[in-house]
């Protein structure tokens, strides 16, 4: 039996804590899979507390991965974010400051990328535990194309440093996630 390949695996985070969250996570994934023409597989929600400023709610994070199987790229990628993020209304504050939604991209397939609006693999990913968690539930063997580390050894290395970040979701979400990831 022939198996597919998949192409240009990418992954992108998303968080926000003004508004109801959890609603705008759930617009944003629609919006993504509208614009960018396919399936998300998402990760559970998980609620974290700020990073860098701490006097501001916390927030509800995710990711989500597809395959760009049209070879759209990074930058149009980054684009279609940036746009959903206008659309739903984000408006720019401070750095680290509260937000309606935030949309990153944070892998592209192996790609190392320096630009001067992008920057591949994102380059505090492994700082953040609201970002490696839900990773780690979307692909755990995935290999950071930078260091050469799966991100379950990133996360083994880093966790004991990060943010406290829960995940929202019961264990038959996550079930129910694996097993939509091995079809």
């Amino acid at each position: 039996m022939m198996q597919l390949v998949k192409r240009n695996l990418t992954f992108i985070g998303l968080g926000g804590n003004l508004g109801d969250p959890a609603l705008n996570l759930k617009e944003a994934v629609r919006l993504l899979e509208e614009k960018l023409r396919v399936e998300l597989t998402v990760s559970p929600i998980y609620r974290s507390e700020p990073v860098g400023v701490k006097e501001q709610p916390w927030f509800l994070n995710q990711a989500a991965c597809f395959s760009d199987e049209e070879c759209i790229g990074p930058l149009t990628i980054l684009s279609i974010l940036k746009e959903i993020e206008t659309q739903m209304g984000r408006i720019p504050t401070v750095r680290f400051g509260p937000r309606l939604i935030d949309l990153d991209l944070l892998f592209y397939d192996n790609w190392v990328f320096n630009g001067a609006n992008l920057v591949i693999p994102h380059p505090r990913f492994f700082e953040r535990s609201f970002v490696l968690l839900p990773l780690l539930d979307l692909n755990p063997d995935f290999i950071d194309p930078r260091s050469q580390r799966t991100l379950q050894q990133i996360w083994e290395e880093n966790s004991s440093s990060l943010t406290v970040c829960q995940r929202t979701g019961g264990m038959n979400q996550l079930k129910k996630l694996r097993e939509n990831l091995k079809k």
